[in-house]
């Protein structure tokens, strides 16, 4: 009688523990939607290549087949921020953030390489190249995380010296990468910085001083005549692309050509004309939402935006969620950098937006961009995962 009754309740015993492990409380949601865009973005990108280098002779699977092992890579790099506990990570920050501003200043040196007028890349060989700004937004969002996340005794945000460090460590990586010159990148770090200051329950005149901090920089890098010749004439452009068609509103004109015709259902995959024309450069990169309006229409491309909509919702959820303020900022600090990034990249898309050069998430071809993604990902899973203080 006992052994009868006691194998149901060892079954019983097994099924609960299983049911308690780490893998079955993750936020497989947000994982599979990951995926799924992860998916539709490496047959976009092989589609965007794919007749570029069959006219080369090159073989026509060679970036998907870059893609996908970056995807792998990638995959590996977010399992591991996943399995490690975030509230651990304070003792690291301070090491991922050195290790990013040291790849900063090495793609100022001579290992660095120019691609598309920016300083950003480090060469490995074997068609590799690393983009250390990539990395650089990790390090910000753990770092700020590790300061804003620790109000001193009796406050309840961060205080005037906790800002003003927190400020000061972020404008050095900031600076390098504006020396590349890499505006998007900038940008994004000015969204991190504001967005998890007014998540830290700092006090609202540091938030609303940085906001009018921003723009009147802007305008005097503008007045001042700062920014590089390619990057005016991306505002310019911006502005009035049909101004300037076959020079500086050339991308901007092409990009919303080939979104514009894909209608409500596109032309299928591998069928755009503009795509199979290379009419609107780096389509696999930085344009391409293109191929996507184009080959897939405008139920492709919303597709693809509400499901970039639910990563970011996801986010939030997990931020509202989190057992301590780091844990909140960290999270916040994902979804704002994420947020940025899709809103400009499909924005310069369609022409709401100046072009800046930013890969659309989880979808752009780009080896770097990819892990940093995914390190995105596991950084929220690891927030997800132990939302509860006790565990």
């Amino acid at each position: 009688m006992i052994s009868g009754y006691g194998r149901p309740l060892e079954r019983r015993s097994l099924l609960g523990r299983l049911s308690d492990t780490p893998l079955r409380r993750l936020d497989w949601t947000l994982i599979c939607v990951a995926a799924t865009l992860s998916a539709l973005g490496s047959v976009l990108v092989f589609s965007a290549t794919r007749a570029g280098l069959t006219e080369a002779g090159a073989d026509p699977y060679s970036y998907l087949k870059k893609h996908l092992f970056n995807l792998l890579v990638g995959l590996v790099l977010g399992g591991v921020t996943a399995a490690l506990d975030y509230r651990l990570m304070r003792a690291y920050a301070p090491i991922v953030y050195a290790a990013a501003c040291v790849g900063l200043v090495a793609v100022l040196t001579p290992l660095g390489a120019t691609v598309n007028g920016s300083h950003s890349w480090i060469t490995l060989g074997g068609g590799f190249q690393l983009q250390p700004s990539e990395f650089a937004k990790v390090g910000m969002v753990v770092l700020l995380a590790m300061i804003l996340g620790e109000p001193r005794d009796g406050e309840v945000g961060p205080g005037r010296r906790d800002i003003l460090i927190a400020l000061a460590l972020a404008a050095l990586p900031a600076a390098l990468v504006m020396l590349q010159p890499d505006l998007g990148t900038t940008l994004v770090f000015g969204t991190v910085i504001i967005g998890m200051l007014a998540v830290s329950g700092a006090p609202k005149r540091w938030v609303l001083g940085l906001l009018g901090g921003a723009v009147s920089g802007a305008l005097a890098v503008w007045r001042l005549h700062l920014l590089k010749p390619y990057q005016i004439n991306r505002f310019t452009a911006f502005a009035d692309p049909s101004r300037d068609p076959r020079g500086a509103g050339y991308n901007a004109e092409q990009a919303r050509i080939a979104v514009g015709s894909g209608g409500i259902f596109g032309k299928g995959l591998f069928h755009g004309e503009q795509t199979i024309g290379h009419f609107v450069p780096e389509q696999h990169t930085d344009f391409i939402f293109t191929v996507a309006g184009e080959e897939l229409g405008f139920a492709g491309a919303a597709l693809i935006t509400a499901l970039l909509g639910v990563v970011l919702w996801r986010g939030l959820r997990i931020a509202m969620q989190a057992a301590d303020l780091f844990g909140l900022l960290v999270a916040s600090g994902v979804v704002c950098w994420l947020a940025f990034q899709t809103f400009e990249n499909i924005g310069m898309t369609v022409g709401i937006m100046p072009i800046t050069g930013l890969p659309l998430p989880f979808v752009s071809y780009g080896g770097s961009a990819t892990f940093a993604n995914m390190i995105a990902i596991g950084l929220l899973e690891a927030v997800h995962l132990r939302h509860n203080p006790y565990e």
